[in-house]
């Protein structure tokens, strides 16, 4: 046999493994799909939309500033928090 009968042989048969493996994906995610039909998925959170305040917004903003202090090496005290919202 030929060096060069071997070689495609070889990436002949790459191609074809990887098109199967591609074929079974899509087989995989439609029967998922399928299963999860009755299911309904989470609505992404945008700007227009109400939400709800934050519990403990000064426990919250403390404990943050804390991190915030202890990264940067400065001290919690000299930090100044001018906007806190929560973030979906």
């Amino acid at each position: 046999m030929s060096n060069l009968f071997v070689c495609l042989m070889g990436i002949g048969t790459v191609f074809v493994g990887l098109i199967c493996i591609v074929f079974i994906c899509m087989l995989t995610s439609y029967l998922v799909r399928g299963f999860q039909k009755n299911e309904k998925a989470p609505v992404a959170s945008t700007n227009n939309t109400v939400q709800t305040p934050i519990a403990n917004k000064q426990e919250v903003v403390a404990a943050v500033c804390a991190v915030i202090a202890h990264e940067t090496g400065a001290e919690a005290k000299n930090i100044r928090v001018l906007s806190f919202k929560k973030i979906d």
